[in-house]
């Protein structure tokens, strides 16, 4: 009797292997809050999911050519300031010479004979003969290459985790193409609408490329805080800074195709989704610290482990700080070339809507990533149990 009572001590139910997770009350607690804003998360998406009734009739007005337009492929033949020759490769024409114009940056890139383009196919009236026009370069093999080549080094060193990572990677995609954007283009509120799409994306990603694990789950519920800091913080200063959400080329021609969207709650939006992955990878390191900690150090008190993490926390904020920075300043490069190009004081262009969205964006971003570690750092020390095996036993 003993020996089998000492051996249902030894054998861990399914449920623990599955969540990792400990058997304290703060950690049981935990997972059962997870569990709540997953359902509230779903529910979420459901509720705010598009009709596609909705965006088709909004599709619709965007006239992105003229009717009748098609595209088709061409192969340069030469290449010249006053015109450039093609030979069609497909279409009604196939195999015929047209002469179209590249645009000057196409011109002077690293475009040489042989290449392919599109270029749109504009049908003539009655018995006039079609038109042609550049449309863009063919980079599908270049871009596809390189992605399998981004996969193949991802799995070489990271191996299982990398291909999870892939796997959550192609679930996020899908849910910013199939319900964040739709969401948003038919006008719901763009703050709950990614709050509850990178609630999604965030159970996914954590959960299928760092596994069920108690640092997974502290990671996880400081991430959500770290998101939802974020959504407050970024609505709070596109007001109080007055930014209108509309900036740029792409901005004012979708304020044209749909002038009924929220555009400052868009920006909340784009502020949110920018900032998931650094703010992801910082929760993730915090939780895992605080675990390898405890490990380490069973017996150390939670505010003293606490302290401990936090130092860490401290060398990690600062180096990805600069990573934001550098991440929004590499974006807006052009938008800066054009800032020292006007030599005006800076004073000045900072209240340009395109720099200032950029210094919004940064700053929330930046905000929201400072604050994420100390909540994660207190989430994951509230649930470390001293007797649960740190991070680099659970695989």
């Amino acid at each position: 009797m003993s020996h089998s009572h000492a051996g249902r001590r030894r054998a861990p139910t399914r449920t623990r292997r599955l969540l990792g997770s400990h058997t304290s009350g703060p950690a049981r607690t935990l997972l059962v809050v997870l569990a709540v804003l997953a359902v509230a998360a779903v529910v979420a998406t459901a509720l705010l999911w598009p009709g596609r009734s909705a965006l088709h009739e909004i599709q619709g007005k965007a006239q992105f050519n003229v009717p009748g337009t098609t595209y088709v492929s061409a192969r340069l033949d030469d290449i010249a300031s006053g015109g450039s020759q093609v030979t069609l490769l497909d279409g009604p024409e196939r195999g015929h010479h047209v002469q179209i114009t590249l645009p000057v940056p196409d011109q002077h890139s690293s475009l040489s004979p042989g290449d392919k383009v599109q270029l749109t196919r504009v049908p003539g009236k009655g018995a006039a003969r079609p038109t042609y026009a550049f449309f863009a370069v063919e980079r599908g093999t270049a871009l596809w290459v390189l992605a399998a080549l981004f996969a193949v080094v991802l799995i070489a060193v990271a191996r299982w985790r990398g291909v999870m990572a892939l796997v959550g990677l192609a679930v996020a995609g899908a849910i910013l193409w199939w319900y964040v954007l739709p969401a948003l283009l038919v006008g719901h509120a763009a703050p709950a609408v990614a709050l509850s799409g990178c609630a999604v994306i965030l159970y996914v990603v954590l959960y299928t490329t760092h596994g069920f694990r108690p640092t997974t789950s502290a990671a996880l519920a400081g991430t959500l805080c770290g998101v939802a800091v974020t959504v407050l913080l970024a609505w709070w200063s596109v007001g109080f800074s007055r930014l209108s959400g509309v900036a740029g080329d792409a901005g004012n021609e979708l304020s044209g195709f749909d002038s009924g969207l929220h555009f400052p709650g868009l920006l909340v939006a784009a502020v949110v989704v920018a900032g998931l992955g650094v703010l992801n990878d910082v929760t993730i390191t915090q939780a895992s610290a605080v675990y390898e900690l405890r490990a380490a150090s069973p017996h150390l008190g939670r505010l003293a482990l606490w302290r401990s993490a936090m130092r860490i926390g401290r060398d990690h904020i600062a180096s990805t700080v600069y990573t934001i920075v550098f991440a929004y300043g590499g974006t807006a490069l052009t938008t800066l070339l054009i800032v020292q190009l006007y030599d005006q004081p800076l004073r000045l262009l900072l209240s340009t809507e395109d720099l200032a969205e950029e210094v919004v964006r940064t700053m929330v971003s930046s905000i929201g990533l400072i604050l994420a570690v100390p909540i994660t750092t207190a989430i994951a020390t509230l649930v470390a149990d001293g007797s649960e095996p740190g991070h680099a036993h659970h695989h």
